[in-house]
């Protein structure tokens, strides 16, 4: 597998006259899970798309491997990096197995039918994320919580270099999360490189291996797990006291406001 690095240089992102992120500086090399933490609309889902090519930078450049993401081919950058959407809608009533393929066709050649190696891919796909079994299903018929897994597996299919997830523990029952971030947390020791937006910051200093903290108001923060999730850090991000618990886990912390 190639290292591929994703870097974001000088990346603002806006909407209308209001900046989000301003100036941001952060690379994301081969065997790093960066998390990304901050209150509901302060840009995380706008980040992931400008990352992942969907979205120009108000200005600044997304480069993967050196390379600006706006002088890339869609199909190249498929090849090579891959994006979980916070929501999806299903156009067509698939099977699971059929919806899971779709994954993968940035592989294939003109006209080329998916083979037996493909859907190895897929069903592999499907047991990291404790689906398999389901591929005959339609996919309208899966629950909130199987659905995301299958869009999970779906980006698993595809086999990007470098994943970005955007809230991928949505709809996800404990065993799940843990489930899901302990398979990226190995994807990256493998030589992957993964940005996960979350809204827990225990999973996150869990699974992280740097942190990303965005205020919404152009600031960010951004460093090593150990420097960034701190009580005072998060207390500032998300406007709420924080308090950090000692635990045999490592860093727990606890929302400490009023009711």
């Amino acid at each position: 597998m190639a290292a591929v690095t994703l870097r974001a240089q000088g990346v603002r992102v806006a909407v209308g006259a209001r900046v989000l992120v301003d100036a941001l500086d952060l690379e994301v090399a081969p065997g790093e899970l960066l998390v990304v933490l901050g209150r509901n609309g302060t840009g995380k889902t706008l980040l992931m798309h400008t990352l992942s090519g969907l979205r120009a930078p108000a200005s600044g450049e997304v480069l993967l491997d050196g390379q600006s993401l706006a002088t890339l081919g869609r199909r190249s950058v498929a090849q090579r990096l891959g994006l979980l959407l916070q929501i999806y809608e299903d156009a067509f009533p698939l099977s699971v197995l059929d919806a899971l393929l779709v994954g993968n066709h940035p592989h294939l050649g003109f006209w080329q039918w998916e083979g037996p190696v493909d859907h190895a891919i897929a069903r592999a796909a499907l047991a990291a994320v404790d689906l398999q079994g389901m591929e005959a299903r339609v996919v309208a018929t899966l629950s909130g919580g199987e659905r995301r897994r299958l869009a999970i597996a779906t980006l698993l299919a595809q086999q990007p270099d470098v994943c970005l997830l955007d809230e991928p523990l949505n709809h996800l029952d404990p065993q799940h999360q843990i489930g899901v971030m302990e398979h990226f947390a190995e994807l990256a020791r493998a030589g992957h490189a993964v940005v996960a937006s979350l809204h827990d910051p225990n999973v996150a200093a869990r699974f992280g291996t740097r942190a990303l903290l965005l205020h919404g108001d152009g600031r960010w923060l951004a460093g090593g797990i150990a420097e960034v999730l701190t009580a005072p850090h998060l207390s500032s991000l998300f406007r709420t006291p924080i308090v950090q618990i000692p635990s045999t886990l490592g860093a727990v912390f606890v929302n400490a406001g009023s009711g």
